[in-house]
């Protein structure tokens, strides 16, 4: 027989809490129509004609990637260089606009389908054991030894720094209202390196070392640091929009998992089995 129960909102917040452990039921994501689409370029003209400039780069990376992948009747010579012109001109974009957080953003997820998500990770060379895993998420147009080392470890080190770059530009003070684009731009960011965090976390449980060519603190990082660093990432990509990013934060999070089956047991033990597996009382 099906019990009603009423939870009260102490009670949907600690749920609330132990689902994501950094929320805060006082804070939540504000949108405003009426801001800039980002706060740091704030002339529509300027705005206008940066995008567009932007978009036709991106147009530019996926005709050449649907060329690789043979999706497309090939135009280019050579499609590999025509992408790293594009990524390129993403990087002059970024020089000539340094507040303008799409474009880093966008570099960064060109770097990644480029040299792949192993890229904190020392190089495993392409006659290595097949069981070795090479690469994990985007499948990476340069493979093997068609990128060098320090090429790679200076391509991680960018993309980092890009995507926390982007995030310091975009996020709010407080509880301050944001436009939707840059909710959403902040939400990729934070999920993008989430996601690079996690893949390194997962080769680095398969075996893998860290490059000690990629200047970032994050080479001396353990798997741990990475798991802890990727479910706070996902957390607040989660809370910028990012629904996947959302269900993932609790997943990559042991402690979340363990308090979450710990208090479902105990709501099973209260109410009886009418506790479904997501913790809703039925």
């Amino acid at each position: 027989m099906a019990v009603n129960i009423t939870l009260s909102r102490r009670d949907i917040d600690v749920l609330g809490k132990i689902r994501d452990p950094e929320s805060n039921p006082e804070t939540g994501l504000r949108l405003d129509m009426s801001l800039p689409k980002d706060p740091h370029v704030t002339d529509m003209a300027e705005y206008a004609a940066t995008s567009q400039k932007e978009r036709e780069l991106i147009l530019s990376m996926q005709q050449a990637e649907m060329e690789l992948a043979g999706l497309k009747y090939k135009t280019l010579s050579d499609p590999v260089e025509a992408y790293r012109g594009s990524v390129a001109g993403l990087g002059q974009l970024i020089a000539d606009h340094p507040q303008y957080a799409s474009a880093r953003n966008n570099r960064a997820q060109a770097l990644r389908r480029l040299f792949g998500d192993d890229m904190l990770l020392e190089q495993v060379p392409p006659e290595g054991p097949a069981d070795h895993p090479r690469n994990t998420g985007a499948d990476a147009i340069l493979r093997g030894t068609a990128a060098g080392e320090q090429e790679r470890a200076e391509a991680a080190a960018t993309v980092l720094a890009d995507l926390d770059r982007a995030i310091a530009l975009l996020m709010p003070m407080s509880a301050s209202p944001m436009s939707p684009t840059a909710a959403k731009t902040l939400s990729l960011a934070f999920t993008q390196r989430a996601a690079l965090y996690y893949a390194t976390s997962k080769l680095l449980a398969a075996g893998r070392q860290c490059s000690t060519k990629v200047d970032r603190p994050e080479s001396r990082w353990t798997r741990v640091d990475f798991e802890e660093a990727a479910s706070r990432d996902f957390s607040m990509g989660g809370r910028f929009g990012n629904e996947i990013a959302r269900g993932l934060a609790v997943g990559t999070n042991p402690v979340a998992k363990l308090c979450g089956q710990m208090v479902q047991q105990m709501m099973k033990s209260e109410y009886g089995p009418e506790v479904s597996s997501d913790g809703e009382v039925e």
